[in-house]
Parts: structure tokens; sequence; C-alpha cells
């Protein structure tokens, strides 16, 4: 009954304009990375038979299947996944859907194709609506005690496994602003926002920028960047992490307030003006490397960067990464100081699964004396766990510590709004108007309104 019902939920799935990518998978060492490809993956055959659960007696030689939506840790989990079979005999086989692929459309297939992970990802509540059905229910485990980012539905019980605290605001080269005589604490608003790119521009040559801003817009395969992330700071920035006021107008219909939409807008409108062109049809390794390489004096993206700045990039690049970072909030409207912290995704348990040994694999990944260690120095994890001794060489760590400490954090309501909405509707707008066919911020706004409308209409 449970898979004819999730089958016909997914047969009502549908977009505005734009097809799912299908998705292939190609093995990497002990990890599978999941790209587009021009085939249907709804044709895949099961490769992954489910097994029952393990006991303590026969724990050795039991594999447990885990899909991870994250590349740039893809190294870290490997070691982990490792260490675990060294202790435990178990092997965890991970699969690695990469940036920009939709982790949710990949994961219906799998279920489509009777293939399902026995532990797999997903983000917030409009996921929970899709597998609400499937995942195991968490709430006696032992570590839902050490921490409070687990995720909670609202029947109050506990279905996702927290790894990380991740942030979202903009990231600045601390060394080229230092150059530059500009404290990032004074940009608390759109004038000195404007006021230090102008000035940053005209010393571009000077300070070695290809661009004053690494703002990308690709919408294909970069779509979270512009069309997720920075479109939910609308909803949250400077706000109490409970205040859903912005994302209930959205859900009511698609609704966008405009008195908080037009300065919102013309932030944007300044990264159009002062970003690398590149960025309408570059990819996420060019982002990152542009601003890791100090060929960017910001950057649009989060915290997560932090674990390739100071792993790939910097392996590869003798000059990446080789500077101090921080992030200030993303102040449209003078006086917003808050950041938008949140546990990105959550894992959870597929309930006809092997829930046993995954129930263990988590628990030990909570652990100190298990995963924690691995989940932060070598994932670059900042840990949800109140008991965690761990900290990892990230760049933002102290940036989200103090920011948290202060008190100055906003949540991440997107994860709220209709699945679908950031690929298939305002990506694309957000694409449009940096190439310049929408004009100016008005067009960007009654265009961006009607596409939201149009896609919450839809059945």
């Amino acid at each position: 009954m449970k898979k004819k019902a999730l089958a016909l939920l997914l047969a009502a799935t549908s977009t505005i304009t734009f097809a799912l990518a299908g998705c292939g998978v190609t093995t990497t060492g002990n990890t599978e990375t999941t790209g587009s490809t021009s085939s249907d993956a709804t044709t895949q055959k099961a490769t992954t038979a489910q097994t029952p659960a393990a006991t303590a007696d026969d724990a050795e030689g039991t594999t447990i299947r885990l899909v991870n939506n994250k590349a740039e840790i893809q190294e870290g989990l490997a070691i982990l996944a490792d260490t675990y079979k060294e202790q435990t005999g178990v092997t965890v086989s991970i699969d690695t859907i990469g940036g920009g692929q939709d982790t949710q459309a990949i994961l219906k297939n799998y279920y489509q194709a009777g293939n399902m992970p026995d532990i797999f990802v997903f983000e917030g509540d409009t996921h929970y609506e899709t597998w609400k059905d499937l995942l195991a229910d968490l709430s006696d485990e032992a570590w839902t005690k050490d921490t409070e980012a687990e995720y909670v539905a609202a029947d109050g019980h506990v279905y996702g496994f927290p790894t990380t605290t991740e942030a979202i605001g903009l990231s600045y080269n601390k060394s080229i602003l230092d150059k530059a005589g500009i404290d990032p604490k004074s940009i608390t608003g759109p004038e000195s926002m404007r006021a230090a790119f102008e000035k940053l521009d005209s010393m571009k040559d000077e300070l070695g920028l290809t661009a004053v801003v690494g703002y990308y817009t690709e919408s294909a395969n970069l779509w979270w960047t512009a069309g997720q992330h920075l479109f939910g700071t609308y909803l949250d920035s400077g706000l109490a992490r409970n205040d859903t006021t912005y994302l209930d107008l959205i859900n009511d219909g698609g609704k966008l307030d405009m008195d908080r939409a037009k300065p919102f807008a013309e932030m944007v409108a300044l990264f159009n003006e002062y970003t690398d062109p590149k960025g309408i049809s570059g990819s996420y390794d060019d982002q990152v490397l542009g601003f890791a390489s100090g060929k960017y004096a910001f950057v649009t993206q989060g915290s997560w960067i932090g674990a390739s700045m100071t792993t790939t990039y910097a392996d590869q690049y003798a000059e990446a990464g080789n500077f101090e970072v921080g992030m200030i909030p993303y102040a449209f409207i003078e006086g917003q100081d808050t950041i938008q912290t949140n546990s990105p995704n959550w894992w959870g348990l597929y309930s006809d699964g092997n829930v046993e040994a995954s129930k263990a694999f988590i628990q030990w990944c909570s652990e100190n004396e298990g995963g924690q260690q691995i989940l932060a120095e070598k994932c670059g994890c900042v840990s949800p766990f109140t008991s965690s001794k761990y900290a990892p060489e990230d760049p933002y760590a102290a940036t989200i510590g103090e920011y948290t400490a202060a008190g100055k954090t906003s949540a991440w309501h997107w994860q709220g709004w209709k699945a679908g909405l950031a690929q298939n509707v305002t990506s694309v707008v957000f694409q449009d108007f940096a190439k310049g066919s929408i004009k100016d911020t008005d067009q960007f706004l009654d265009t961006l309104q009607k596409a939201i409308e149009a896609y919450y209409a839809q059945q």
C-alpha cells in the first residue's frame, strides 16, 4: 500500500517548463557519484537489493547504502565508511549525487525502480511530506538527547538525523577588504554595500580582481545558489528564527510582499552589476574557485565552500584559500543583522530497508568515539551535537559560532515552500535578470510574482 500511495504522488508531480533530467551513476572509490545524463532514470534496474536488518550477531558482512547530496564531503564520507567497516564489519556504500542535481527527483526514480537506499537525504517539511510514510521513527534513539537540530515532524516524532550546521551569508575575502580599507562590519545596508562594491570595482586592477562579487545564476545545474539560497534571504534576513511571515505569503498562492521584495531586488541588481559575466553560465566549481583563488572579493555561497577551499582547491592551486574569510548578512534593508543558519538536510532511514543496522551507524556517527571526529575534521561539518569535542578546520566555523552566540541567526524557511519552486521557477527568473532579458527590478519582481503564482496554481 505504501508503494502504491507514493507512486500516485510521484505521478502527480509536475513542473512549469522543465523536465527533470535522468541520472547516471559512476563509481569513484568507495562512493558513487550521480550526474546528469540523457537517460531516463526511471528505466534503471534495481542494483541494490534490500537486505534484512542486522543484529548484533550478524552485523559483520551487512551492507547499508547511503545517498549523499554534498559532493564536497564525498572524500570524508569515504573515510567515515572505511572506519566504520574496520570497527564493525558493516559496509556503508555511499552514492554521492553531484552538485546541482535534483536529489529528490533521483530518489523518486530510485523508489520507482525498487532501488531505495537505507539512508537518504531530505530537506525540511516539503520533502518530509513526500516521504513521511516511508521514514523510520527515530524518536527513541540516544543521539536525540544530544542535539536540538534533529528533524521533528508535526506529529512530534523525530525522523531526521542532522550531520552539520551550515550558514548562508555574503562571504568575503578579508585580505582583499583590508587592502581596500573596507571594514566588513561597516556594511550594514544597501547604501554601505553599494559604496563598498563601487570602491572595490575602482581598485580591481590593483587588487587583482576579476569581479567584485562571484554571483552565479546558471539555472540548470546551479539553481539552488540564487533561486533557493539567495531568494531565501528575502524570506528570513533580519527576522527571528520562528518568523514565517514571508514564507506564509508565498505558500498562500505565491504572494510577495513588495515593500520587502523591492529592496531585495535592488540588491540582486547590484550583484548583476558587479559580478563576473561568466556567472550566467558558469559552474559551482568556477564560482568557488574564483573566490578561493582571490578573483572575487565576495561570493554568494554559504559556509559549505570552506571544506573545498581548504582541501580540493588548496591541493590544486597554491594560491587557493590562503586568506581569512568571513560572512556578513545580506542586509538589503538597513540594519538587517542576521545570517541564516540551519541543518541543510537530514538523513532519513527507509522504513523497509536495513533499519536496525542504519540506526547503529547513525548513532556511531553522533559519538565522540565514533564518527564525530571524521565528520568534523574530514568532512568539515560543524557538529550539531552538544557533546562533540571536535571542530572542523573550516574557515567559517568561527563565524557561525560568533553569530550563533550573539543570537544573530535566522532560519531557512525556503525548506517549507512548494517542492520544485527553486529548480523550476525562481532560478530561471534570476538567471534571466542577470542575462538582461529582464530589464529592471520592476520587471524582475513582476515576472517573479507571476511565475510563483502560476506554480502554486498547479494541482
